[in-house]
């Protein structure tokens, strides 16, 4: 299978990357990825030298590289989008722009030049809204609380009406918060540890009770794996590992691995919109295409905290630091 990957020299999809490199022998990978906020070109410096993989320098939004490569390809694996909610409050357009109009450019791209193509369409858990209790399941309604979530609502409405309207081969998954190695250090794990590492404050919102659901991005990986060879056109699956657990303890879990005081923590104001509780039902990925988590918690946060401390990987936010070779860094199945 030759794939088209959005988006992969970000966090998630840098790990898809390797994981179908790694996974599927007889699989070619190409990654188009514009370079911008979320993207870091040593996430992949793995595969550089790796025939089945191939990177084009390219911004979904421009029909002229999508349709060129979609031409190529078998299947489609869109991760590219804008992810942080705060910046998407600070300034929605780019989000729009970016997963929105992004993903439409995509859908037209598969419809004119290879309708046989599949398209999966990767997308969040942040698009139902905030939940009290139990967990939505895929028929549940849309009530995104940020312009980073409406966008990603949208973009997925696009999907499934490119699916009625033009029997298009494509499918939806929505998971809940990743974590792991290679992510952006704006997001809570990575911040809270590279911050710690440094004995600086680390700022919690609110009280820090609001509570995500967590699962080790190899698990993510798999998943959409799955919902690519197996998974049926016009369907949505949810992906969710059961790890519930408030920001605060996350936080503090971190500095317990680091043996750093808890008096780092500082909370402050909190954002506009920011739902308390997200969770998601995922009995049907796991019924229907046999998927379910391998990776524990517990262990694998403590490994993401000792990658961060012992690789070479560095970021250009942190503006101290310049780029260099990332470690290679895999994960042993604990189960």
């Amino acid at each position: 299978m030759k794939i088209l990957v959005t988006g992969g020299l970000g966090f998630i999809g840098s790990n898809f990357c390797r994981y179908i490199i790694s996974k599927h022998p007889d699989y070619e990978v190409t990654n188009i990825d514009k370079v911008g906020i979320g993207a870091n070109p040593a996430n992949l410096k793995d595969l550089e030298n790796e025939k089945r993989y191939k990177f084009i320098k390219g911004d979904i939004r421009d029909p002229e590289p999508i349709n060129k490569t979609i031409k190529q390809v078998d299947a489609v694996v869109n991760i590219a989008a804008e992810t942080h909610v705060d910046r998407s409050i600070a300034d929605p357009t780019p989000f729009i722009q970016n997963n929105t109009i992004g993903t439409f450019t995509i859908l037209e791209a598969i419809r004119k030049h290879n309708d046989k193509a599949k398209l999966v369409q990767v997308s969040t858990d942040e698009i139902y809204g905030e939940i009290h209790k139990g967990s939505f399941n895929e028929n549940d309604m849309l009530k995104p609380s940020n312009p980073y979530s409406a966008s990603k609502a949208a973009a997925d409405m696009f999907v499934i009406a490119y699916h009625k309207t033009y029997s298009l081969n494509l499918a939806i998954t929505r998971c809940t918060n990743n974590y792991g190695p290679y992510q952006i250090p704006e997001k809570l794990i990575p911040k809270t540890i590279i911050r710690a590492l440094k004995n600086r404050p680390i700022p919690i919102y609110g009280t820090g009770q609001n509570v995500r659901d967590w699962i080790h991005v190899q698990d993510h990986c798999k998943a959409v794996d799955l919902v690519l060879r197996k998974g049926e056109s016009g369907e949505i699956y949810n992906i969710s590992a059961e790890n519930e657990i408030p920001n605060i303890k996350i936080v503090r879990k971190i500095l317990a691995t680091l043996h750093k005081p808890e008096d780092l923590i500082t909370f402050v104001e909190d954002r506009p919109g920011h739902d308390i509780r997200y969770s998601l039902d995922s009995s049907k990925i796991r019924s229907k295409l046999g998927w379910k988590p391998r990776f524990p918690f517990e262990k694998t946060l403590e490994q993401t905290v000792h990658w961060y401390v012992n690789s070479e990987w560095g970021w250009k936010p942190l503006a101290t630091q310049r780029i260099l070779h990332p470690t290679p860094w895999k994960l042993r199945d604990t189960h």
